[in-house]
């Protein structure tokens, strides 16, 4: 990863030294679904990965038999549990856990704004560069697939869209992203709305 590139994201991003404490910035979404005040706190990884043809990012696709968000595509991360020193901590530790790539290939650069889950978590995204020599080792009870899409890709917003649907007896809107073979879409797909919108903000 560039300098130029460290110093956008970084520019782009919540501090590692000031993770935010407000409100989770889609909560207008899961407003009378869940109650706000009972959050579990959880953390993912928003992995980038240098590579010639430019940024990507990495993304797994979730176990069919998990209990919460079965084969949707995610990034690698879960509750953070009474061990982890922090947000980072809990990230990293599932990264390894969930794909086997040890701390000392990730480096964390910042935080995204954190982000409510229909099934009561209060997530904190913290956007790491991977080094490009990783080797993926999924655990297989938790990842059925580990695979990288080009950040620019995913910036583009021509290759987003908006669905809506009634859920719980009121219509919600979520985003989704059309890869070849995968649907990115729900949290994830809002997480990755939430570093464009804080990248075109910081230009």
């Amino acid at each position: 990863m560039t300098e130029a590139e460290v110093a956008r994201l970084r520019a782009a991003l919540h501090p590692l030294d000031a993770p935010p404490r407000g409100d989770c910035w889609n909560l207008v979404e899961v407003e009378g679904l869940v109650d706000a005040s009972s959050f579990r706190e959880a953390a993912v990884l928003v992995g980038l990965v240098p590579r010639d043809s430019g940024l990507q990012v990495l993304l797994t696709r979730r176990n069919d038999e998990l209990r919460n968000h079965a084969g949707q595509v995610s990034f690698p991360g879960g509750r953070v549990d009474p061990g982890d020193v922090d947000a980072i901590d809990a990230a990293l530790r599932e990264t390894t856990e969930e794909v086997g790539i040890p701390r000392a290939m990730v480096a964390p650069l910042g935080y995204l704004d954190p982000v409510a889950t229909i099934t009561g978590f209060r997530v904190l995204p913290v956007v790491a560069c991977i080094a490009r020599d990783y080797v993926a080792r999924p655990d297989p009870a938790e990842v059925a697939a580990v695979f990288e899409v080009p950040l620019a890709y995913l910036m583009d917003p021509d290759n987003r869209v908006e669905r809506r649907f009634v859920y719980e007896g009121r219509e919600r809107a979520v985003w989704e992203y059309r890869y070849p073979d995968q649907r990115i879409w729900g949290v994830t797909a809002s997480m990755l709305l939430n570093l464009y919108q804080r990248l075109e903000g910081s230009r």
